[in-house]
């Protein structure tokens, strides 16, 4: 997922609010099978509503899905969110 998102924002330069829409739309197909879908469906809310990076998005949702709550990084764009704590490696 994370490489659609970065593709289809980098060379297709397609806006977040429709990567979103578009990602959502392709976890729907009964053809597309992954381990957590609800997990990616916050990262998706994370990443258009908040405007983060995916990756970061899918970190944060991780770290609210198993409790943890902190997560390890640099960006910045973390300290916006109010449900997890960002701590530099």
């Amino acid at each position: 997922m994370a490489e659609c998102v970065y593709v289809l924002e980098s060379f297709y330069e397609v806006p977040p609010q429709r990567v979103a829409e578009l990602m959502r739309s392709s976890l729907a197909m009964n053809t597309v099978e992954t381990v957590d879908v609800s997990t990616l469906l916050r990262a998706l809310k994370i990443y258009e509503r908040d405007r983060l990076d995916f990756a970061e998005a899918y970190l944060a949702a991780q770290a609210e899905a198993t409790g943890i709550g902190e997560v390890l990084s640099f960006d910045r764009s973390l300290d916006r969110l109010g449900t997890v704590t960002r701590r530099e490696p």
